[in-house]
């Protein structure tokens, strides 16, 4: 019996452990919180926005090239000699004005063959002079001549008919009167004969006389060319002549320039020339081909060494060749030395030798937003248009990443210009981003480009 009741007594504790562990655990469960609930929310990409405005820009072609003098000359005797003169600023870099010596050569050698030449001249005039005054006098002569024979011949026929038919005289009279008459019609014919061949005689004076004078004219260019003079107001360029040296004709020994009009040669790519630079064809009736009506709009030069400090206003002058391997046009931009020493920005004057850009006004381009060229992408569809990314409102209110497909007429700078794609009062993403999600949401701030251009 008392083994029954320890059975019974130990299912009863056990009971009892169980019933209080099974409390002890829903006290336990009642007393613990749910874990918190974490919020997924999305992140904003913060980006540097531009509000879409249209407006009509002027097309700026920019170029390089080098200054140039319009006219430089190359200088070379043109007579043999020894050089006895020089000019004494006949130096590299030196200004010498026009009509100043620049050198002479000896020129006794050619005074001597001038003055020689004239003293011919003088004989030959007094040759043709006296050759004229004599053919003069032999005429009057001959009247007298031809009187005389006239009566030496009528003297002869009356002698002579008196002797045969009336026996009066002699013989010897009859002799005579025919001597008389054949002596007076010799010294006519002779007379005569002379009187023929004087007007070859002056002919072949006044021929000596042009040829003398000629040569006459030779010797006085060759003594006026011992001394050279420069024509313009030049800047001396090159120098390779002393004096005492001998130079002979043909051989450069001066080389001067003219800085009164500078010329700057830019190459233009034919396409951009086609499309931007201005031409007005009713400006020539010429039915030449070549680039005709170019308007000669103004220009602005810039160092290159320092382009915010110096500049210069040029002409957009001419289009000087067309290269058709490289397919550029060389056009030709002109500075009057006026406004080249008198610069619109800084002090030194433009001076042959400097590197310039070239800023050229083309058309006007009509509707387009100015943006930095790195927020436009880089390829091109086979229609020309690129991609850009805009902020975009959604229904929610918030900006999200949108591409859109836009078109640039040009590029200037460190800008693009864009005339398709875009609308009034969009947002234009300037921020660089790489490969970013289409829709993401957007933090934007606004910057205004043309403040900070």
């Amino acid at each position: 019996m008392l083994k029954g009741v320890s059975i019974a007594f130990r299912a009863g504790l056990c009971v009892l452990i169980i019933g209080a562990g099974v409390g002890v655990q829903k006290q336990l469960k009642s007393m613990k919180k749910p874990p918190g609930q974490s919020e997924n929310a999305e992140r904003a990409v913060r980006v540097e926005v531009q509000k879409v405005t249209f407006q009509d820009v002027q097309k700026i072609i920019e170029s390089t090239g080098e200054v140039r003098s319009k006219d430089t000359l190359s200088i070379a005797p043109e007579v043999a000699g020894r050089v006895v003169q020089i000019h004494p600023k006949l130096e590299t870099g030196e200004i010498i004005p026009a009509g100043e010596v620049l050198f002479e050569i000896d020129p006794r050698d050619y005074q001597a063959r001038f003055d020689e030449s004239q003293a011919s001249i003088a004989q030959l005039t007094s040759t043709v002079s006296r050759l004229e005054k004599q053919f003069e006098i032999d005429r009057d002569r001959l009247k007298t001549y031809k009187r005389s024979k006239q009566l030496s011949e009528d003297e002869y026929k009356r002698v002579r008919s008196l002797y045969e038919e009336q026996k009066v005289g002699t013989q010897s009279q009859v002799d005579n009167a025919e001597m008389m008459f054949n002596n007076t019609n010799d010294s006519y014919d002779q007379l005569s004969q002379s009187l023929d061949l004087f007007p070859i005689r002056i002919q072949e004076a006044k021929s000596n006389l042009a040829s003398i004078t000629s040569m006459a004219t030779l010797a006085q260019t060759s003594l006026e060319r011992t001394k050279v003079s420069v024509p313009f107001d030049a800047r001396v360029k090159e120098v390779q002549v002393e004096k005492g040296q001998y130079v002979s004709p043909g051989a450069p020994i001066l080389t001067l320039a003219d800085d009164s009009v500078l010329e700057i040669a830019i190459s233009l790519d034919s396409q951009d020339a086609r499309q931007w630079i201005r031409f007005d064809d009713t400006q020539s009736n010429s039915e030449l081909a070549w680039f005709k009506g170019l308007v000669q709009v103004p220009v602005n030069v810039h160092w290159s060494e320092s382009r915010d400090e110096y500049a210069w206003k040029g002409l957009l002058h001419r289009v000087e060749k067309f290269d058709p391997q490289t397919r550029k046009l060389s056009v030709i931009v002109r500075v009057l030395g006026t406004d080249s020493v008198r610069p619109s920005k800084g002090a030194m004057p433009l001076v042959e030798g400097m590197f310039c850009n070239i800023d050229i006004p083309g058309h006007v381009v009509r509707n387009t937003v100015k943006v930095p060229t790195e927020a436009v992408g880089f390829e091109k569809d086979d229609a020309g248009f690129q991609s850009i990314y805009v902020a975009s409102e959604s229904e929610d209110s918030v900006y999200r990443l949108k591409t859109v497909k836009v078109r640039a007429s040009h590029i200037s700078g460190n800008f693009s210009y864009l005339t398709e794609g875009l609308s009034e009062g969009e947002f234009i993403i300037t921020t660089r981003l790489i490969n970013p999600l289409e829709n993401v949401l957007l933090a934007t701030e606004v910057i205004n480009f043309e403040e900070t251009d």
